[in-house]
């Protein structure tokens, strides 16, 4: 049996958001250089589309994408159309399907319900039972406090994912900017979500993945946004329109130079602990002290940089 979480780790550093109700925007988005697209039934649909945009998504997930990972975002559990999202969907191109992202999560019960299904409909539609994998958005209150419980419910678990909309309205935040701080706080109003969110994902080995930002002409409120949350650490942010994605995809890539030190960091320390380099436990790198723990932090970036299509600097030492 396959197992999603065994999968070649992808990169999430743009995660583009398109309408399964649009053809225009399907059409336009099979195009785009973001790293991984969701085709929408949610909250960019309306309810009276959404059962007829489920074959509209199932047609274009038979096309071909740029992006080497295409998901689906099905509605949630207290809605009435979950089970038919799967059904159709992953019975009619299931085999096209990454992940499905499941919104407004609050429970690990909810992932351990959609993993069954799943299960299910994989089983009946000939398809590898375990290889479409789950990302869970994280949206209001009650979903925080169980983010790490959701993110260990099942191996097909994937990321967590920040919904700042609906968690700022489940809180009473008294903003209309979506993924923007909030006026009048002093300090950061989402820091404890999104590093509540972090944790939970590095302790189940998953990626985490910050929200949209909606004011789509803002490149520079975007380019902000992210690099907060990339600061932090996290793998990537959604976007919602062309014009964030190269923004996206260069703030949550290691810079050239920072690629080439993290690069030289691990061949001088991986030399240098091996009996041929006298099996220290600590060199200077760049007059920087390099021991374990800066190995571990310069692998990150290395593994970023080369997940990225990054090459070393010729001739760097």
């Amino acid at each position: 049996m396959s197992n999603a979480a065994d999968a070649t780790p992808v990169i999430r550093r743009t995660v583009l958001a398109v309408p399964g109700s649009s053809d225009r925007f399907l059409t336009k988005a099979m195009g785009l250089d973001a790293d991984v697209v969701f085709l929408d039934l949610e909250d960019a649909v309306a309810p009276p589309a959404k059962v007829e945009s489920r074959a509209r998504i199932v047609d274009f997930l038979h096309r071909d994408w740029a992006a080497p990972t295409v998901t689906v975002r099905v509605n949630d559990w207290t809605s009435p159309w979950t089970y038919g999202d799967v059904i159709d969907v992953v019975g009619g191109a299931g085999d096209r399907i990454d992940a499905l992202v499941l919104p407004k999560v609050t429970s690990a019960a909810q992932i351990t319900a959609l993993d069954l299904l799943l299960s299910q409909v994989e089983h009946n539609a000939g398809l590898p039972v375990g290889r479409i994998g789950i990302e869970a958005q994280i949206e209001d209150a009650r979903g925080l406090l169980a983010a790490h419980e959701i993110a260990g419910a099942s191996p097909r678990m994937q990321s967590l994912v920040y919904g700042p909309g609906d968690f700022a309205a489940s809180m009473g935040m008294p903003s209309l900017n979506i993924g923007a701080p909030p006026a009048g706080y002093p300090g950061d109003a989402f820091h404890h979500v999104l590093m509540t969110i972090l944790v939970a994902a590095r302790a189940h080995g998953i990626a985490a993945i910050d929200g949209p930002y909606v004011a789509i002409r803002d490149v520079d409120g975007f380019r902000a946004a992210a690099e907060r949350s990339a600061a932090l650490g996290y793998d990537g942010k959604w976007v919602l329109h062309p014009d964030q994605i190269a923004a996206g995809n260069e703030v949550f890539t290691p810079s050239q130079e920072v690629f080439d030190r993290s690069e030289r960091i691990m061949a001088a320390y991986g030399h240098a602990t091996a009996e041929a380099g006298g099996a220290v436990g600590a060199i200077v790198v760049d007059d920087e002290m390099v021991d374990e723990a800066g190995m571990k932090l310069a692998a990150v970036l290395a593994a970023r940089g080369r997940a990225a299509g990054l090459q070393v600097t010729p001739d760097v030492e």
